[in-house]
């Protein structure tokens, strides 16, 4: 025969008719509590406040009507602390007394409770983490700084901020490829400058042309981690004069006159990556085509690297530097002997290195 799990009362007491406590058993809920103080008295006095008015109502009940429905007491033990029971009591015969039991209910105010906080910290969470969101979209809105949120998968805009569209000229960014935003002839570094991203968790900007004009901005390139995959973090600085052209005519070709100097011309940061380099500087170092030096350092060609350290200090200490001897390594192991004027992004601890670089005699 299969048993059935039947719950045992928490509190079993044996009463006479007039509510006298006879008999007093507990379960292993009060493991150290001893009841033979409560026998011999009438049990409304071991409750508290308006418990023994409900006691007697429980008591007269059980003699009128055999079984009463349960009521909740603030029983109170001889240790002295009180805890909230529901009692029920049972007539058992004429003559055979009643018998009240009753169900700790502490246990289950205490889930409620830890029910009632989760829920509190739920919603408190919950509206902090509202208040960061209207937070990052205040920022990301207003921020003057151009940035794009870019999905790492395809290369779309998950997000661009208002400065980045008009950076961009343009409107409903989002869902774009951005290798549609960057010029032909810069998407190959552009790449490549996601990859180390990728790869490293950040990307030392780059110059690119971007956007309907092509204007030159640097870009930097930050990973992230997100529930739907990782994005590509784009923030965005303007490298050319401000202010765009009425029309394109108007626009005078800064980039377009560097690249066609008859002199080596480069863009370092403070790493000494280069970020921009000409047609010159490519001739010079007998490279081909303008990819492969975006992304490689600077002391890659310059010999020796004491001259390089020397020039850059000295660009930081005195602002820029005229006709620094250096030398230029090639891959055929020949030396180009060169004279390098240097200028900092700014007097004070600048980030960025423009390199003028003539062979000497020319």
């Amino acid at each position: 025969m299969i048993g059935t799990n039947v719950p045992q009362p928490d509190i079993t007491l044996h009463l006479d008719m007039d509510g006298v406590i006879r008999d007093a058993t507990l379960s292993q809920a009060f493991p150290h509590e001893d009841l033979d103080h409560w026998v011999g008295r009438p049990w409304f006095e071991t409750v508290s406040g308006v418990g023994s008015d409900k006691v007697k109502r429980l008591v007269e009940d059980a003699r009128w009507l055999r079984v009463t429905g349960f009521r909740q007491i603030n029983q109170r033990f001889p240790s002295g602390r009180e805890i909230l029971v529901e009692y029920a009591t049972i007539r058992l015969g004429e003559r055979d007394g009643l018998i009240a039991i009753g169900r700790n209910l502490q246990a289950v105010a205490e889930l409620q409770a830890r029910l009632v906080e989760a829920q509190q910290s739920m919603e408190r969470k919950y509206w902090q983490l509202r208040e960061v969101e209207t937070r990052y979209r205040h920022l990301f809105d207003n921020a003057d700084e151009p940035v794009l949120l870019v999905r790492a998968a395809n290369l779309r805009i998950l997000e661009a901020n208002p400065a980045a569209m008009r950076a961009l000229r343009a409107e409903g960014g989002e869902g774009r490829v951005v290798l549609g935003e960057v010029a032909a002839e810069d998407r190959e570094a552009f790449q490549a400058m996601l990859a180390r991203a990728r790869a490293h968790g950040k990307s030392t900007g780059i110059l690119v042309r971007l956007g309907v004009h092509r204007e030159l901005w640097l870009v930097r390139a930050s990973l992230m981690n997100s529930d739907t995959g990782d994005l590509f973090l784009l923030q965005l600085a303007r490298a050319g004069a401000s202010g765009p052209p009425k029309h394109a005519e108007d626009r005078i070709p800064v980039e377009d006159l560097i690249d066609r100097g008859p002199d080596a011309f480069v863009v370092t940061d403070g790493e000494r990556t280069i970020l921009r380099s000409n047609r010159a500087f490519l001739e010079l170092v007998r490279m081909s085509g303008e990819e492969p030096a975006i992304g490689s350092r600077i002391d890659r060609w310059l010999s020796p690297a004491s001259d390089l350290d020397a020039l850059i200090a000295a660009v930081r200490r005195e602002g820029r530097v005229r006709n620094h001897a250096a030398s230029v390594q090639l891959a055929s192991g020949h030396e180009v002997p060169v004279q390098i004027s240097a200028v900092g992004s700014s007097d004070n601890d600048p980030h960025y290195f423009g390199l003028l670089l003539r062979e000497a005699g020319a």
